[in-house]
């Protein structure tokens, strides 16, 4: 996950995460990502409100159909509207797991090329199965009834409800998408002050490291550099050890500046206090060694970060 050179060997430190891993083959938590590994309760939240939504709607919409009907001098029927957006909603809240499964594979995968394709992908085969599922449910709920359901298949018909599946699948899948995202951002690095009962009053400094239920207890001052890896970051540690947990580099930027941690390139920030060394390159880019004899690249972008020490020297 690193590309920093001379690294040792070091061992791993989340039995969950496989360190040689390309992002999108790293193991998720269930629940939280991947295939349908799970429903947490937070995800039954977003089903239960995508669900009122779309009952509300439906409702809405059916007897607004009804009065305009009747508005036109026709009889006020509400009942056949509701059937129609029921079967339909029925539809949709039974695919919003799956549509959840996708939206966050999609949010992992880190090509944009891929991501394009398998959105609209999402959409066609979104569209097709509810169509396909509402049309069946209707006939099935006449057939109960003693009539029957003619869908008057058509390409004009298709593309009418194929037009309407667009939209639903936008609005819904563009919901999921902000509220995992939020999500993600309020699990990703935290610093807190350590419990008083765990940990003496002699180590303020001691931060956690939290992914989920997970906490893992560091300090500052071992961090060699942090790496971005797609939806995760990495701590690399003077002891030959690593953290992969789920967060932004930018998270972690914002909670470590203040221990002398900095960004050196667009994915990683690297600790200053630990740099002996810093090596110009003739494009403008600079490689830092620390004191554990390993070295990463910097970019030229973000050459004040090392300014002061290219000045004056590295300092402990």
């Amino acid at each position: 996950m690193t590309d920093a050179r001379d690294a040792r060997d070091r061992p791993a430190t989340k039995p969950a995460w496989d360190q040689d891993r390309p992002p999108r083959d790293e193991a998720k938590s269930a629940g939280t990502s991947g295939w349908l590994r799970g429903t947490i309760g937070e995800d039954r939240l977003i089903y239960a409100a995508v669900a009122a939504v779309a009952v509300v709607a439906g409702v809405v919409g059916a007897l607004s159909t009804a009065d305009d009907i009747a508005r036109r001098g026709g009889p006020y029927d509400a009942g056949t509207p509701l059937l129609w957006d029921m079967t339909s909603i029925a539809v949709i809240i039974l695919l919003t797991p799956a549509l959840l499964a996708v939206i966050r594979h999609i949010r992992h995968e880190p090509a944009l090329a891929v991501r394009i394709v398998l959105a609209l992908g999402t959409i066609v085969v979104f569209s097709a199965v509810h169509i396909t599922g509402m049309v069946w449910l209707r006939k099935l709920i006449m057939w109960l009834a003693g009539g029957e359901y003619d869908f008057r298949f058509s390409l004009a018909t298709v593309l009418y409800e194929f037009r309407k599946d667009v939209v639903t699948c936008v609005l819904i899948g563009g919901g999921m998408w902000l509220i995992d995202a939020r999500r993600e951002a309020q699990r990703a690095l935290e610093v807190v002050a350590p419990p008083a009962a765990a940990d003496p009053p002699s180590t303020p400094h001691t931060i956690w490291l939290r992914d989920g239920a997970r906490s893992i207890r560091i300090e500052p001052r071992d961090i060699l550099w942090i790496s971005s890896a797609g939806n995760y970051i990495e701590y690399s540690l003077a002891n030959g050890a690593a953290h992969l947990i789920r967060g932004t580099l930018a998270s972690a930027e914002s909670e470590l500046a203040r221990f002398n941690l900095a960004r050196i390139h667009r994915t990683r920030l690297a600790n200053l206090a630990r740099v002996t060394s810093v090596q110009s390159k003739p494009s403008g880019d600079f490689e830092l060694t620390f004191d554990s004899g390993q070295t990463v690249p910097g970019s030229r972008r973000y050459r004040n970060a090392v300014a002061a020490l290219e000045r004056n020297g590295p300092t402990d």
